[in-house]
């Protein structure tokens, strides 16, 4: 194991420095990508029909992430005896450009940042934003896809996000779901979390099932079992996760344009995710809808990137 970042030089507690993702590298938008991650930052929730504010999102996650960068050599886990990210390569790419109110140049501009990041052989982790983020970063897979085959997408959420369209809109936060079902290069959909009420209605959930998604509720998911839900997706998959903040309950996550009570606790979501990581293969990872305002503790930030950092860990794990 490498020394720790502390024994020499400055101490760099979390508040120092300047704030990126964990506190990793920062790369201008020329610089040539050596990594084996890179964050994204996707700060547009124009797509948002309620309370908006996810646009502080990724600025709200990355000053939580510092939190867990004490300058160790990676992260150990004492229940799993595994030290994660260790000697982890990441870099964080700074924030896509936002056009206000120009929902399709935001959108091109986020699709531009996950294919440049995908042309370098690194696995995107975008951080919205509102949900509608996920329709430009799952269509700048289709090139990816037509050299390495389908991803099949899943989906921690309170809403199934399945709108096709409504009064013309088609990619606001209620649709991102209905736009990846459409594309030929996502092999199917497996929507965890989903409960309550939403901007999907009955037939929403009856195109979803026609179009082959496995949805589960969190009862539903708390009956079967981690281990029977995580069975359910196709093992060896390339996947692709996108993580709703509301699909975990208000009680950890309050700061969220929609939240929605009976949500994910902090280790039935990691336990997915984890698990997620061991049988498949994930190639791409969006965390969408964390609104700082709401919540004046910071808990909701601290949780999505803990989970974040958990995440990738994992994913870099089970790479060897």
């Amino acid at each position: 194991m490498s020394g720790n970042a502390y024994d020499a030089g400055r101490l760099n507690l979390p508040f120092t420095g300047i704030c990126s993702f964990g506190k990793y590298p920062v790369l201008g938008p020329d610089a040539a990508i050596a990594a084996d991650v890179c964050i994204l930052g996707a700060p547009f929730d124009a797509g948002t029909q309620w309370r908006a504010g996810a646009r502080f999102g990724p600025r709200g996650v990355r000053e939580a992430s510092t939190l867990f960068s004490f300058g160790h050599a990676g992260a150990y886990d004492p229940e799993d005896d595994v030290v994660y990210l260790e000697g982890a390569r990441i870099v964080d790419l700074g924030d896509a450009d936002i056009i206000h109110t120009d929902t399709l140049r935001s959108h091109a501009n986020i699709a531009d940042g996950v294919r440049r990041i995908l042309s370098a052989g690194a696995t995107p982790v975008v951080i919205g934003g509102d949900h509608s983020v996920n329709i430009p970063c799952i269509e700048a897979f289709e090139d990816d896809c037509a050299r390495n085959g389908p991803i099949h997408l899943v989906q921690l959420d309170a809403h199934l996000d399945f709108v096709d369209q409504r009064h013309g809109v088609t990619r606001g936060h209620g649709n991102p779901m209905r736009r990846a079902a459409e594309k030929p290069w996502v092999s199917g959909l497996t929507q965890l979390g989903i409960r309550n009420v939403s901007s999907t209605a009955r037939e929403g959930y009856e195109d979803a099932r026609a179009r082959g998604s496995d949805i589960l509720s969190v009862r539903q998911v708390r009956a079967l079992g981690i281990e029977a839900v995580l069975a359910r997706i196709p093992a060896g998959a390339r996947v692709y996760a996108t993580i709703d903040i509301d699909g975990f309950d208000p009680s950890i996550a309050p700061g969220t344009g929609t939240p929605s009570h009976g949500g994910f606790l902090y280790y039935e979501g990691l336990e997915l995710l984890a698990g997620l990581a061991s049988r498949c293969e994930v190639v791409g990872v969006d965390l969408v809808e964390v609104a700082p305002d709401y919540d004046p503790t910071g808990s909701t930030s601290v949780l999505a990137a803990q989970l974040l950092l958990n995440f990738i860990g994992r994913i870099l794990h089970a790479r060897g």
